[in-house]
């Protein structure tokens, strides 16, 4: 796997529960759904109070993120796309045509280089995954308030990532997350949000590719 694809899914699990949540797992788990709050007060709350946001889309979804490194500078789009009927997600790094598939039902994460006509299946980041329509399941978080990003009202949670770092991520009523920032400085953040439905199409892994074990960190 390159050092593209290695980023990339790294990075992004960042939240994919958000399914995913793999566009940011560390804050949880990434992918959306929900109505759109553009033109909306970004100060009022998109969800009514509770100890936890929603991670999990609970519908289908196809967002653009932009990713930056801790120092700002910009690393990466990367376009999201999630199946809530099937629980699949997919991941295109910008620049690249190498794409990552998530089958949270299989518990696999098969990473695709069509120039090299090769694929890589692993275990997927997480092996459990917080049902759509529900609170997350593990973690704390300490509601801050609303916010505004695409055009869509979402509401801040400071959590904790996987290495203990204190992360504010913003997620919409039905569980996209929009952004997440760590001491001040916007990691991920959603450019664009559409909330269409995902064929299946999307997600199918290209016949004919040859087996590749994945690479180690």
């Amino acid at each position: 796997m390159s050092q593209l694809s290695a980023q990339a899914a790294q990075g992004t699990q960042i939240a994919s529960a958000s399914p995913s949540a793999q566009v940011a797992q560390g804050a949880g788990n990434s992918i959306a759904t929900g109505g759109t709050g553009a033109g909306a007060d970004a100060g009022n709350s998109a969800v009514a109070p509770q100890d936890a946001p929603f991670i999990t889309p609970s519908v289908d979804a196809d967002v653009l993120y932009e990713l930056t490194s801790p120092t700002g500078e910009t690393v990466m789009k990367q376009r999201m796309r999630w199946q809530v009927a099937t629980l699949r997600q997919r991941l295109d790094p910008g620049g690249s045509d190498l794409f990552m598939v998530t089958s949270w039902p299989e518990h696999t994460l098969t990473v695709v280089d069509p120039d090299r006509k090769t694929e890589s299946v692993m275990p997927a980041p997480s092996q459990g995954l917080t049902p759509p329509g529900h609170p997350a399941l593990v973690g704390s978080y300490a509601r801050l308030g609303g916010s505004a990003v695409a055009g869509e009202r979402c509401i801040i949670w400071r959590t904790r990532d996987a290495d203990g770092h204190a992360s504010d991520v913003c997620y919409t009523a039905d569980g996209l997350l929009l952004q997440v920032a760590q001491q001040g400085q916007i990691t991920v953040r959603a450019l664009h949000v559409s909330r269409v439905a995902q064929p299946d199409a999307v997600f199918a892994i290209p016949s004919g590719l040859k087996k590749v074990a994945p690479a180690r960190p």
